[in-house]
């Protein structure tokens, strides 16, 4: 059953919400030891979650949109009382004091959290292989990778452990995994979801979405988790999310882009696949036969996106993990001096990919190298947001493939940085943008594998996404 139809079911008395999660415990203790998308199952909070939901229908109260739903979360969120570790061995022991204003506002809606999912190594990387505690297997094929670094979050979906699903995106890690594992993932406008709560990974790029098996389901969970939040300097004021109003509306007499660059035209990118180009094609034709009408457009600058990533989130990344030093709270390795303890602390801490990344951000901060590469790359950053408003100014979407591939073999990638890269090259400009992104299955490629197409849309537009995904899944044949 969808979310949302689990959360009718429960709020008019024909399911309970303790049998609802009874089934999806059942699920996970049967296939996630293959699996592996979650680091914690948090069964007998679940459970009381549940039974308060359904008392809550008992005495004639409405639980919420969500009620009963069970729900994934990427273990990168605060749980209060609850281990939050970030896939990290640094984070050894803690429980945060507080929830992440997402995880207050999804139980508020009445869906009952059953666990925390696996991640690459403080949402770093593409794979969900930088995991301190082991990869995440995709669902579909347990020799491929899930993708990343949200991969623990996407898998949960994909086998069915729970309807919906929280990740973060910093360059593409909620739209990459969903495309690898062949469900709907959605990364929403820079300030549009309360980042309170969400561990830093690069302050300027994370943001909060939802992974769910059909576009219906994540409109209706993007509806509950957007909106204004206090808390939440960045959080955008007057933004009212209306994505499940945006479902119906079809796509008949909107202008769709083709971004050349990212879509295997001239001066395309490099490492496109042909069937993944193919299938995004074949959605460009569905949309065309919807009603909408196609040009090809060209954003020179967006081949410079992963170049500009690598510099700026990297440098936000050495800042925020800055205070990760054996002191305050996690893991502590002792040592004869403060200096030597923070060394062995880190040293311990930290696995292979963060240690490069807050490296090279360093580098890139440090006297002498600032304006030849951080500074350079906030002007690239500079430059795509122009070139983006100007597209914008002929078209109200953009549609590029998701993923450059479909899901790669487990173990294929994690010798060769830069392979694992390039996985994010078209998904990182709407993170160095701010605007929202959707990936919607369509189709598969030459392996059987699922092929996720990206439809971008400008800042606060994020019910687009939502509309013209639609129009995509339907003409995919409908939800997994």
């Amino acid at each position: 059953m969808s979310a949302g139809a689990i959360a009718a079911a429960v709020r008019s008395g024909q399911r309970t919400a303790v049998d609802v999660l009874d089934e999806h415990l059942a699920r996970i203790s049967a296939r996630d030891e293959e699996i592996h998308a979650f680091n914690l199952v948090t069964a007998d909070e679940a459970r009381a979650q549940a039974e308060a939901v359904d008392a809550a229908v008992a005495a004639g109260d409405d639980p919420g949109p969500l009620a009963g739903v069970p729900l994934a979360l990427k273990d990168n969120m605060c749980t209060r009382g609850i281990p939050t570790t970030c896939s990290s061995k640094i984070l050894e022991g803690w429980r945060p004091p507080y929830d992440a204003t997402v995880v207050n506002r999804l139980r508020d809606a009445g869906a009952v959290v059953v666990g925390k999912t696996n991640l690459d190594e403080f949402a770093m990387g593409s794979s969900t292989e930088n995991s301190a505690f082991g990869p995440t297997r995709n669902p579909l094929d347990p020799t491929r990778v899930p993708g990343g670094s949200s991969g623990g979050s996407a898998a949960s979906v994909a086998a069915g452990f729970a309807p919906l699903a929280i990740g973060s995106d910093t360059g593409g890690s909620i739209r990459q995994p969903a495309a690898f594992c062949g469900i709907v993932g959605m990364k929403p406008t820079y300030g549009a979801v309360s980042r309170y709560g969400l561990i830093a990974f690069a302050s300027s790029l994370d943001q909060i979405g939802p992974f769910a098996t059909d576009v219906a389901d994540a409109a209706l969970m993007f509806d509950v988790i957007a909106g204004h939040d206090p808390l939440d300097s960045t959080s955008i004021a007057d933004f009212a999310p209306q994505a499940t109003a945006s479902l119906d509306r079809g796509v008949d007499g909107l202008r769709v882009g083709v971004v050349r660059e990212l879509s295997g035209g001239e001066g395309s990118v490099e490492g496109l696949s042909p069937d993944v180009v193919a299938r995004t094609g074949e959605a460009v034709e569905a949309l065309a036969a919807a009603g909408a009408t196609i040009s090809e457009v060209s954003v020179p600058s967006s081949t410079l996106g992963l170049s500009a990533y690598y510099l700026v989130a990297p440098a936000e990344a050495s800042s925020n993990l800055a205070r990760y030093d054996g002191v305050r709270y996690g893991l502590r390795v002792d040592a004869p001096t403060t200096g030597e303890m923070n060394t062995a602390s880190r040293t311990a801490g930290f696995g292979a990919e963060v240690k490069r990344r807050i490296m090279l951000g360093t580098y890139a901060l440090s006297a002498g190298y600032y304006d030849a590469f951080y500074g350079k790359a906030l002007k690239v950053r500079t430059m795509m947001m122009r070139d983006f408003a100007a597209v914008y100014e002929q078209v109200d979407v953009l549609i590029t493939p998701t993923a450059p591939t479909t899901a790669f073999p487990l173990g294929e990638r994690t010798t060769d940085p830069m392979a694992m890269y390039v996985n994010d090259v078209c998904t990182i400009p709407s993170n160095l943008t701010g605007h929202p992104a959707i990936s919607v299955p369509f189709g598969t490629g030459d392996d059987g594998l699922p092929v996720g197409v990206q439809v971008l849309a400008p800042a606060l537009d994020d019910g687009l996404t939502f509309q013209v995904g639609a129009v995509l899944e339907a003409a995919a044949g409908g939800a997994r």
